[in-house]
């Protein structure tokens, strides 16, 4: 009987201090983890410096190493998503290439999945120790908001990219194949059976982070758009409000025999006009946000070169 394969997915950015060592420590699991073969998945994101002569080092020689790399930079979502759809193993995982996803914790995520019949084993940190604390508190408010504002998905607060999936899962995830795309709430969208290990921050190997406060500001806002058409409707509440104020300034106005400034009737008429605005655009804005999810075609990367052009 042929063995189970486990696809190690691990998105790269300029991470040529850090690979030496997060190779070493994914290779020292795959040997303890004998009953099941391994492929090491390592998605180039257009980085400048020796990332990709490393990968091309490693996969010269080991076998379980393959390698795609970028035209360009296309961010680490299309980088996931690239590294998804070219697996082709039966259990396949996310991995940043930081350590920050301690390697470690994969026996026990495949325990949960091949023995308790989970389809998906998540993790997630409990603290957020060696971060900024303004970050850790926009974070938190980040999800906060986003769950407030989602119907019928979660977006679990700490919840990483690391996660072991079935096949059925990723195939399932590969199947949503919007252009703006927001993994956090794509692995939320599809359901399944879930398990989530928590464990303590880690801070990175080496290297520096690649996300600034407005990159992660971005990606949220970002999220938001992607999982609801929520604050397109904001301008219909507010044109709402601002006809209400001014029918409350209009009723003044006849109460006082029109007795009022010039000034005030034109606040008066300006909120007015306001207020039909805001609910016309609103009431556009959601029919076009509909479209707007739909109808984008452009590739979600480009590949450059890959293992098999060795």
């Amino acid at each position: 009987m042929s063995k189970k394969k486990l696809s190690i997915v691990v998105s790269c950015f300029n991470e040529e201090e850090a690979l030496p060592m997060f190779y070493k420590a994914i290779s020292n699991v795959a040997e303890k983890m004998d009953n099941l073969d391994f492929e090491f998945l390592f998605v180039d994101d257009g980085s400048s410096d020796n990332t990709l002569k490393l990968l091309k080092k490693y996969s010269s020689h080991d076998d379980k190493v393959r390698f795609i790399s970028f035209s360009r930079n296309f961010g680490k979502e299309a980088a996931m998503y690239a590294g998804l759809k070219e697996s082709t193993g039966d259990y396949i995982t996310v991995m940043d290439a930081d350590l920050q996803d301690p390697p470690s914790l994969l026996p026990e995520m495949y325990r949960l999945i091949a023995l308790e019949g989970y389809d998906i084993v998540a993790t997630r940190r409990v603290s957020r120790s060696g971060e900024p604390k303004i970050r850790s508190f926009f974070a938190r408010q980040f999800y906060k908001l986003i769950n407030k504002m989602t119907d019928r998905v979660e977006i679990v607060d700490g919840a990483r990219d690391f996660r072991l999936m079935t096949r059925q899962v990723v195939d399932s995830i590969l199947s949503l194949g919007e252009y703006n795309r927001f993994s956090k709430g794509l692995f939320s969208f599809v359901g399944f059976k879930t398990k989530y290990l928590e464990y303590e921050n880690i801070k990175r190997i080496a290297g520096n982070t690649k996300w600034s406060f407005m990159g992660l500001f971005k990606y949220a806002i970002d999220g938001i758009i992607a999982f609801t058409t929520m604050p397109l409707s904001w301008p219909i509440y507010f044109g709402v409000l601002f006809i209400f104020i001014s029918l409350i300034l209009f009723i003044i106005m006849i109460c006082k025999s029109f007795i009022v400034s010039s000034l005030f009737a034109i606040i008066t008429l300006l909120l007015f006009i306001f207020g039909l605005l805001f609910v016309f655009v609103g009431n556009i804005g959601l029919y076009l946000a509909k479209d707007y999810l739909e109808n984008k075609k452009r590739p979600i990367y480009i590949v450059k070169e890959t293992d098999k052009d060795l």
